[in-house]
């Protein structure tokens, strides 16, 4: 434990000093690989990634309603105003516990008042609160699940400008003590609760990161439909009264307009837990049992019948196409048994469930090894993406909150031994290629199939813009 917090306040000071300086968001994959992958955040929620989830429960939370005797920590860590919150207080209506650890904000200027990270159908709000909740259950501390899979949890609150809140005025009155970088105060307890929208039943979900380095995609995002309110002179004082430098530095910058552009999708889908409006009248999700009988499929079952019939299940993008002679030519050349693929599966000993965390510091230590061992670092970023992404993206897509990607299909199918295999792939690049195929392909399959070769349906995600505000400070999560 002393080593990884040795080893993150050394990663803390070399960010600093070199994000200090640098003038945009496209920089932050330098330093943070993660930043320039995939699963970020945050998002552009447009009704064509909405899918209406009937089993997605009101959120619960637990002991928000703090007393004036429990002192909190309002501090000004460079990028944001953040408040310290006590370990009592949790999420009980997520697979896990999640404990609450701090809450900040993102907003936008004086001049222009637009600046959550989230957008909604082309609706940028004010600003938006972010409530940061760690994995309790498997995890000791915020440090020490903020590089896993399953490690937070982030309750999202779209702010815009209207009525006065009393609530958000429990702490802004004191921003003139945390004017600069570094400081802090405390501040009595309140009810966190009331910085909240009065339904907690209404909001959207699904699997991102951080939305600042290292950019983690470790984050389950709960983002509530219904805005909470402050007044003009109350988003006023957040937006001028606070700056990103020290209070010795010669040259104060403002801390304003501190969000991230919004990121690819990459297959990902938001689910709802309401269904009124445009978009939401969309079909609802696929049940976890039929995702998970699909990619039992994929991995031992019959190839064929999914390359015949079933395309339209493997991609939301791909209709159903008429069947074809391949269960015939394939009763003629022979294939393997459902046992043998059965005991093939045994000992490729693949992952078809959510329940095993990624670690993503381990990940991009192995990966970095494995380059500078062939000369290739340069590559770290692309290698990175695609060694998490299929991961990701099968882990999203049995727990409903993804679209099965293409590059992830490719994934299981590189290691099935069968010439089915190479044959599924091709229908379903042919397919999204708007080709149909009516008989079965006459060219061998190849020796190797490399999962790198990444279909134009997918597109790579590009770098953010760039930002004006050298705000650019990692550990957001920090505690």
């Amino acid at each position: 434990m002393q080593l990884r917090t040795a080893l993150t306040s050394a990663l803390l000071l070399r960010a600093a000093s070199l994000l200090h300086g640098l003038d945009g968001e496209q920089h932050w994959s330098r330093l943070f690989p993660f930043c320039g992958g995939v699963f970020q955040s945050p998002i552009h929620i447009s009704s064509d990634l909405l899918r209406f989830d009937p089993t997605l429960p009101p959120v619960q939370l637990h002991n928000y309603h703090l007393p004036p005797t429990q002192q909190l920590t309002l501090g000004n860590n460079g990028h944001s105003v953040q408040i310290s919150l006590p370990s009592r207080m949790y999420i009980s209506s997520l697979p896990h516990r999640y404990t609450a650890a701090q809450l900040h904000f993102h907003w936008g200027s004086a001049a222009r008042p637009l600046g959550s990270e989230h957008m909604v159908n082309n609706k940028q709000y004010a600003g938006e609160m972010h409530v940061v909740h760690f994995n309790s259950e498997k995890y000791p501390n915020m440090s020490v699940a903020v590089d896993k899979s399953d490690g937070l949890a982030v309750l999202g609150v779209f702010i815009e400008i209207g009525d006065f809140s009393p609530a958000f005025d429990q702490f802004l009155k004191f921003l003139n003590g945390v004017k600069y970088r570094g400081q802090k105060v405390q501040v009595p307890g309140f009810n966190v609760r009331n910085l909240f929208p009065s339904r907690l039943d209404e909001y959207y979900r699904y699997d991102g990161s951080l939305t600042t380095p290292p950019c983690y995609p470790s984050v389950l995002w709960t983002l509530f439909r219904n805005p909470v309110t402050i007044s003009r002179s109350q988003f006023v004082s957040l937006a001028t009264a606070l700056f990103s430098s020290h209070l010795q530095d010669s040259t104060p910058e403002p801390l304003n307009g501190n969000f991230r552009r919004p990121q690819e999708a990459n297959s990902r889908v938001v689910l709802a837990s309401f269904k009124e409006g445009s978009g939401l009248g969309a079909p609802t999700i696929t049940p976890r049992c039929m995702r998970k009988r699909l990619i039992h499929q994929l991995m031992v079952g019959d190839l064929a019948d999914l390359a015949d019939e079933g395309l339209y299940q493997l991609l939301p993008s791909v209709a159903k196409l008429p069947a074809t002679n391949r269960k015939e030519q394939r009763a003629q050349r022979g294939h393997k048994t459902q046992k043998n693929m059965k005991n093939w599966s045994q000992r490729k000993n693949l992952s078809v469930g959510p329940d095993q965390a990624l670690c993503f510091v381990s990940v991009e230590q192995q990966v970095s090894r494995r380059l500078h061992q062939s000369h290739a670092d340069h590559l770290l970023l692309q290698t990175l993406e695609d060694e998490v992404f299929p991961e990701l993206n099968l882990r999203s897509y049995l727990d409903c909150r993804s679209d099965l990607a293409l590059p992830t299909i490719r994934h299981i199918l590189s290691s099935r031994p069968t010439d089915e295999a190479w044959e599924l792939d091709q229908s379903l690049t042919k397919a999204l290629s708007g080709q149909r195929k009516t008989t079965a392909p006459k060219k061998k399959k190849p020796p190797t199939h490399s999962r790198k070769q990444a279909p134009e349906s997918v597109p790579r995600k590009p770098h953010g813009h760039g930002h004006p505000h050298p705000w650019l400070l990692p550990m957001e999560w920090e505690d």
